[in-house]
């Protein structure tokens, strides 16, 4: 199985984001054939204010989804659209949702961001998330061509309990769509997504956004570099700064030799909720 991450730059403007996004999707599927396909999280549109957020958020059927769904139907292939704002009714607040759709364009899976970014960065940035995202509680996985697929996104990557209820699921691949910091990122991003391969034995594809964005006028960066993990923790394929994409082969037989080798399962035996 072949997976392509697709690394943007998503500023204030959804058309031309789609637009963008859609190009990328349309090359890589024609130079190297994924079977699935992984959008950043906020590919859509980032670096509005919280009152744009809330009104530019739609039910699952808008723009983004359907040009995700749309591209999956008319190529035959899986995509694993980011994430999308997703409008909760009643609500002022969004959920940050990844939608995953199979090659007839069926949607096959619904991940709702469950851990907040609320932290407060090492240059005295604040991050809010949960003021603006209303946290997901459920754990969510889908199949692929026979292979399990669990759904995680940014921030998530910090919290381990999470990935365990995931490889107790039997995925064979995580994936998680990210906006990741560049102050954060150039230090953590990297040896996270290698651990979290390690810890459950799996295929780990983390695709993240590049570049600056502006919001409220204060410079933010995210720092890129998509990357596919292998389950022994080497990184088989990684981007760069630019905008572009990345693809991976995933090998079931790798999956296989690692956990025959190292049988964590067998051998653990502290319960984690």
């Amino acid at each position: 199985m072949k997976i392509s991450l697709i690394q943007t730059n998503p500023q204030q403007d959804r058309e031309a984001n789609l637009k963008i996004t859609r190009d990328l999707m349309t090359e890589a599927l024609k130079n190297d054939q994924p079977d699935l396909i992984v959008l950043p999280e906020y590919f859509e549109v980032y670096g509005t204010t919280t009152e744009e957020k809330l009104a530019l958020a739609e039910p699952a059927g808008g723009a983004a989804y359907k040009m995700a769904q749309d591209f999956a139907r008319d190529n035959k292939v899986f995509v694993h659209a980011g994430t999308i704002m997703e409008k909760v009714e009643g609500e002022n607040r969004i959920y940050n949702t990844s939608f995953v759709f199979d090659r007839e364009g069926k949607e096959v899976a619904a991940y709702r961001k469950i851990h907040m970014f609320d932290i407060v960065a090492p240059d005295g940035t604040a991050y809010k998330e949960s003021a603006t995202v209303k946290p997901g509680d459920d754990i969510v996985t889908y199949e692929i061509d026979g292979m399990k697929v669990g759904c995680a996104i940014c921030y998530d990557i910090r919290f381990f309990e999470l990935f365990l209820q995931l490889e107790k699921a039997g995925c064979d691949v995580i994936v998680l769509p990210a906006a990741f910091t560049l102050q954060t990122g150039k230090d953590h991003w990297e040896v996270l997504a290698r651990a979290r391969a390690i810890e459950t034995q799996t295929y780990f594809a983390a695709c993240g956004q590049t570049g600056s964005v502006t919001v409220n006028g204060e410079k933010r960066a995210c720092y890129g570099h998509s990357l596919v993990c292998d389950p022994w923790g080497h990184t088989i394929a990684r981007a760069s700064d630019p905008v572009g994409y990345v693809t991976a082969r995933i090998e079931p037989k790798e999956i296989k030799r690692v956990r025959n080798l190292i049988p964590m399962t067998q051998h653990r035996r502290l319960a984690c909720a």
